[in-house]
Order: structure tokens, then sequence, then C-alpha cells
């Protein structure tokens, strides 16, 4: 069984590979009973949105988690992925920044994934291995 930290990490990567922008992963294990993590991801058209949405549900199958529920989809500005233990949300910039769920959370411990690196928290949240200068690459 994959853990919640690897579909994590997987979700992060595919997102990456198909440009998704403003990668934050909240830890909500100490703020919510709703998920361990939620991953927040900017994709800057409909068609964007849905190109990662696919990219992730088709990574994470190759591990063998299946997506319990997807709400939103074609022509959607926001789809929520729910893997259980990790709810992923993808938007476009102006539904992003009208529901700002990061501000909603903002109890929540984040980190950031920016150019094909994770940035600090979220390398050691995903990994279990302190980075090494601020940050490490995913891969």
């Amino acid at each position: 069984m994959t853990d919640s930290k690897q579909i994590l990490a997987t979700a992060v990567k595919a997102a990456d590979d198909k440009r998704g922008e403003d990668i934050v992963a909240l830890d909500m294990s100490k703020v919510s009973l709703l998920a361990d993590y939620f991953l927040i991801i900017t994709g800057n058209s409909e068609r964007q949105v849905m190109a990662i949405v696919d990219n992730i549900e088709d990574q994470l199958a190759i591990d063998g988690v299946q997506v319990r529920s997807i709400e939103g989809r074609k022509g959607s500005k926001w789809i929520l992925m729910d893997f259980g233990d990790v709810v992923i949300h993808v938007f476009t910039p102006d539904e992003r920044k009208q529901y700002n769920l990061e501000q909603f959370w903002q109890d929540a411990q984040w980190s950031t994934y920016r150019n094909g690196w994770l940035l600090n928290d979220l390398y050691q949240l995903c990994t279990g291995v302190r980075p090494v200068n601020g940050r490490h690459p995913l891969r």
C-alpha cells in the first residue's frame, strides 16, 4: 500500500511534469480530519488544469493508487481529486485567488515546490531526508 507521503510526492512530480505552478502542500494532519495533506496547484488554462489532473491520475495509477472521486471535469476551473489521505486541488489562477485555500487553512504547515525543486520542508515531508542548501530535486 502506498502511504500518503508517497502519493504526495508522486502527485507533485506529475503536476510539475505538466508545468503546474505555485504548487503548495498543506500538512492537514494537525488541523483537520479530512486528509493528511492538501496539494494545491495552479494551471494557467482549463486545458492545462485538465492535463495536470490526467497526469496525476495516470502516474498514481501506475503505483496502484486509484482516485476515490473527482469533482469537476472538462471546462472546470477547479478540479478536486480525492485520494483518501491526500486531496488535490487544481485551479485556474482566478479561481485559486478567489477561494484562497492557503488562507482558509492558514494553521496548516505548508511548503512550496517550484521549477523542479522541492523547497525545504516539502522535501523533508516527502522523503524524511533533510534538504541540503535549502533545496533538493524530487527526482
